[in-house]
């Protein structure tokens, strides 16, 4: 039987306004343990900032992180699964973008993020050497 998003994915992501700053946002990431936080207006999604952007966007081009906002710095193209879509079509999906996370969204409201990790910890149908074969980084 095949493996559903809802099944490994991490519940409850951690999410902000988008006027949030880059050291706030990083400051929740340490404190949860997560490299993802999730924008959100009115409990809808608009993008979600890691830990490699807030590096990339900001750091690396020598923005004061206390005064950019995640709006600034995040991706707002994203591409979302559904907590009933099978695991290994949001893996496909995940290898066929090259990316390592995907928050997943059930009536337009972001209900958890499924990470590669998630993936590679999900069983034997999604075992380590599957889910990270392929380029994610």
């Amino acid at each position: 039987m095949a493996q559903k998003v809802s099944d490994v994915m991490t519940p409850a992501p951690v999410s902000v306004s988008g006027q949030t700053s880059l050291s706030h946002a990083a400051g929740l990431m340490r404190a949860h343990g997560i490299g993802v936080v999730l924008i959100l207006d009115d409990g809808r999604l608009l993008g979600m900032v890691t830990d490699r952007d807030i590096v990339i966007r900001a750091v690396a081009d020598g923005r004061d992180v206390t005064q950019t906002t995640v709006a600034e710095i995040c991706s707002c193209d994203l591409i979302t699964v559904s907590p009933d879509d099978d695991a290994d079509t949001a893996l496909r999906s995940m290898r066929d973008h090259s990316i390592r996370r995907l928050p997943v969204v059930e009536d337009d409201r972001p209900v958890g993020v499924l990470s590669i990790t998630d993936l590679a910890a999900g069983g034997d149908a999604l075992s380590p050497a599957s889910a990270t074969r392929g380029r994610f980084w």
